[in-house]
């Protein structure tokens, strides 16, 4: 078989023919019910040339070997048959030493970079991720003068649905929390070229409560209790906590709100449409005592072990006092003074994780449009984009009530996003959440958590279901992950359905992706990646895929609750007799998730290595070796911590030392494993965090924030962990070996002890020494390092003949 570019662009070529000529669908009856607004924004977006400029710097930063080879031209609606659309065609001066050779154009600057990179991906084989992921794959790229031609009549390739959403409201603290602007600047081109046009743009905005608030007598003392520190943003802007992490210097709501300017001019720029917070009804404490006759309320505890008010209960301003209005408009306006425009459409998730006191459908309906009321009193073409999150966790939100939340507003007005469906749709179950306009919405990823998952044929047919669905009011397709930068394979086809008209054969698409990933098509890593989409990637069980395997979400549970779950727990055939506290302990222990077979994956990452030599140098191969062997490596850890219980119940002293030893040396080997991708690294974590700083207190209070957030997340005593350790975990080098090893290794002491005294495993006296090892380590000031080092190749093949070369490693 033919491993070149060439041939793998073949093979595209001729699945990217069908689909260019497929017929478009007709809009969704959603989209009518948002025409206004599109109207609306299509008059107020940049002019021409200035998208042009900003393309054609995208295109400098991405490839500047080649920007003499591309011309881009912003062209009318009307000019892509009525709806958003790019166009590739062959340059009229093509044959012309020195002229351009490929011409592109698109409605805004985000539809020609979406051009762009579908003429790199599909004609020339490349492959454009996040850094982090392996970066972009661009030596398949043929040189200057020499680009592939496309048919006599070009291409042209609409939007289906209008809108192309990304982020969460979480997303700002697990992953963007301490950017700087050249950072920023990567991910907006990131965005423009996955077609993205409806980004979420939260940074900053603690600067403009700041103004708002003192226009209501709110101290800066007061604020300083409000606010939560920088990694943990959301959660303040959402009202579950205050001042954790705290108090923000005004260093920070200086700089932060210096670099919104500058990415909301960016995304104006390339034809954007950010999306701005507006006010929920989350007020500082100090409000009740300056508006006494205010209804207030104090909302209860998330979280915290023991409702410690310095930063749990915070209080919500009920939208149907006048109060509530007042401050929403004077928000907006705020913005509207800050930034000198907007888009219109604000987000706001009053009812995200802070359930209404009635459920009277009158009084939801009232309290939805007063909310509405404080965006429209500030800005009298304002949408409101709700999560629909609450719709899929929380029971109060019965069909009554959900109608009469969404009803609330008029039609047009509001847009939900289905947050995840990929896996649990909300639009089949709610009638199109019963009529009003919303976005499909991949959500795959929480907090961040590194693990090799997805449902790609669920996000390969989902939105085009959705969309052809009778009397549908899908109006986009969406990413809303917690956290970016990994599983860059699921990232890569859910961007590509903001174009798709029809489903997507998912074989097919995996094949040509390994091809364009790697700059080459490889017969035994094209296995493996088929093996990958049937297994990791195709997740049927409708679980929530938080990462909880042992390594990094160590169990705090008796070593008996262990062997009970796993259904272990017989002497001689006969149940354990043994007296636990399984409420407490349940919340202690969430089993790790395992939907494939971990024999499968360890073939996949054999095929794998054999493979490597072929393409050694490789960024995007190293990051998908390294990602998939740690996968391997960490189901494996999973049933070592088991075989030591066990050994543990049968009171086997030997077998307990051995096989805790056995997981020890595991974290630290698989520690050295991601020391070789810039990915896997725990360092540029830390350091991003300090360089926001401006001094030593700065810096101290920044990188607390940074190892807090990663480890015990929020409040604990010392016997009580936080109820949210472990959430924001990661395989990161550094912390495997400083942090996640250690703990373990305490507990295996424990197992230890409880075997040579002969008494029960003291489960208090462990909680007391692992808190004490995380506390101090949020504390510490060791230095981690920011680059990679070792061959990826090499360790990997290594590790994987020390502990998976025996074929009995797997049972399953």
């Amino acid at each position: 078989m033919d491993s070149s570019p060439l041939a793998a662009v073949s093979l595209v070529l001729l699945a990217s023919f069908l689909f260019f000529f497929s017929s478009a669908q007709s809009s969704t009856i959603g989209v009518s019910y948002i025409s206004e607004l599109l109207e609306i924004q299509d008059r107020e977006r940049a002019l021409p040339h200035v998208q042009v400029a900003a393309t054609r710097g995208v295109l400098q930063r991405l490839l500047p070997s080649h920007t003499s080879s591309f011309e881009f031209r912003i062209v009318s609606k009307e000019q892509c048959g009525g709806e958003s659309c790019f166009i590739i065609k062959n340059h009229p001066s093509f044959t012309r030493r020195g002229a351009p050779q490929i011409l592109i154009s698109g409605v805004t600057g985000v539809e020609v970079l979406a051009g762009l990179h579908w003429y790199l991906k599909y004609w020339c084989g490349s492959h454009i991720s996040w850094d982090k992921t392996g970066g972009v794959q661009l030596n398949s790229t043929p040189k200057l003068g020499s680009l592939p031609r496309l048919q006599d009549d070009g291409i042209l390739v609409q939007r289906p649905v209008p809108w192309n959403y990304y982020s969460n409201a979480v997303t700002s603290s697990y992953s963007f929390a301490w950017w700087d602007w050249k950072r920023w600047e990567k991910e907006i081109d990131w965005m423009a070229l996955q077609g993205i046009n409806l980004p979420l743009a939260f940074t900053g905005q603690e600067a403009i409560w700041q103004k708002v608030f003192q226009k209501f007598n709110i101290s800066k003392e007061d604020l300083d209790d409000f606010f939560g520190g920088p990694a943990f943003l959301a959660w303040s802007r959402m009202a579950n906590l205050h001042r954790w992490g705290g108090p923000l210097p005004q260093s920070w709501f200086d700089q932060q709100l210096i670099l919104q300017k500058k990415i909301l001019a960016r995304m104006y720029e390339l034809g954007m449409t950010p999306v701005l917070p507006a006010f929920s009804g989350n007020v500082p404490a100090a409000l009740r005592n300056i508006f006494p006759s205010a209804k207030i309320t104090r909302l209860g505890n998330w979280f915290s072990v023991r409702s410690d008010a310095r930063w749990c209960c915070t209080y919500l301003l009920d939208a149907t006092d006048p109060l509530f209005i007042e401050i929403g408009r004077a928000f907006i306006e705020q913005q509207l003074i800050e930034y000198g425009r907007t888009s219109h459409i604000y987000n706001c998730d009053t009812f995200d994780e802070n359930t209404p006191p009635v459920d009277d459908p009158e009084y939801i309906s009232s309290l939805g449009g007063s909310i509405f009321e404080g965006m429209q009193s500030g800005d009298s073409n304002a949408v409101w984009l709700m999560q629909g999150w609450l719709f899929s966790y929380d029971p109060f939100w019965r069909p009554p009530q959900t109608k009469a939340l969404l009803h609330s507003v008029p039609i047009g007005r509001l847009v939900v996003l289905d947050l995840f469906a990929e896996v649990k749709p909300i639009w089949i179950t709610s009638e199109q959440f019963y009529g009003v306009p919303y976005i499909w919405c991949m959500l795959h990823n929480f907090a961040g958590n590194l693990e090799m998952y997805g449902y790609l044929d669920s996000v390969a047919s989902g939105p085009v279901e959705a969309r052809t669905s009778e009397n549908s009011t899908m109006v986009g397709v969406g990413m809303s992950m917690e956290g970016i930068e990994q599983n860059p394979v699921a990232y890569d086809l859910m961007s590509e359905m903001a174009f798709r008209q029809n489903k997507v054969d998912v074989k097919e698409w995996i094949d040509l992706y390994s091809a364009r990933r790697y700059g080459r098509s490889v017969p035994t890593i094209q296995y493996a990646w088929n093996i990958l989409y049937h297994t990791v990637y195709n997740c049927t069980d409708g679980a929530y895929d938080k990462n909880r395997d042992v390594i990094v979400a160590f169990p705090d549970v008796d070593p008996y609750f262990v062997l009970m779950l796993q259904g272990r727990h017989r002497t001689n055939g006969k149940p354990v007799s043994r007296r636990l506290d399984c409420a407490k302990n349940s919340d202690s222990y969430d089993h790790p998730h395992l939907w494939y077979s971990t024999t499968e994956a360890v073939r996949a990452l054999e095929l794998f290595i054999a493979g490597g030599d072929e393409l050694s140098g490789s960024s995007t191969y190293s990051y998908d070796l390294v990602d998939l062997t740690r996968q391997v490596l960490a189901k494996y850890a999973n049933e070592l911590f088991l075989k030591v219980i066990e050994s543990y119940r049968l009171k086997d002293r030997h077998g307990v030392a051995h096989q805790s030893q056995m997981f020890l040396d595991l974290v630290e080997d698989m520690d050295t494993l991601l020391a070789c991708h810039e990915g896997f690294l725990l360092g540029p974590w830390l350091e991003s965090a300090k360089q926001l700083a401006q001094d030593e207190e700065q810096q101290i209070q920044f990188e607390w924030n940074a190892r807090t957030q990663i480890t015990m997340w929020y409040d604990n005593t010392e016997v009580e962990a936080s109820l949210l350790r472990d959430y924001g975990n990661k395989y990161w080098s550094g912390l495997l070996k400083d942090y996640y090893g250690p703990r373990a290794a305490i507990y295996f002491n424990f197992l230890a002890r409880s075997l040579e005294n002969g008494h029960g495993f003291q489960l208090k006296d462990w909680r007391r020494e692992w808190i004490k090892l995380t506390n101090n380590w949020q504390k510490s000031r060791k230095i981690f390092p920011v680059e990679s080092n070792g061959n990826a190749l090499n360790i990997s093949r290594w590790l994987y003949y020390k502990y998976l070369g025996n074929p009995d490693t797997y049972d399953h």
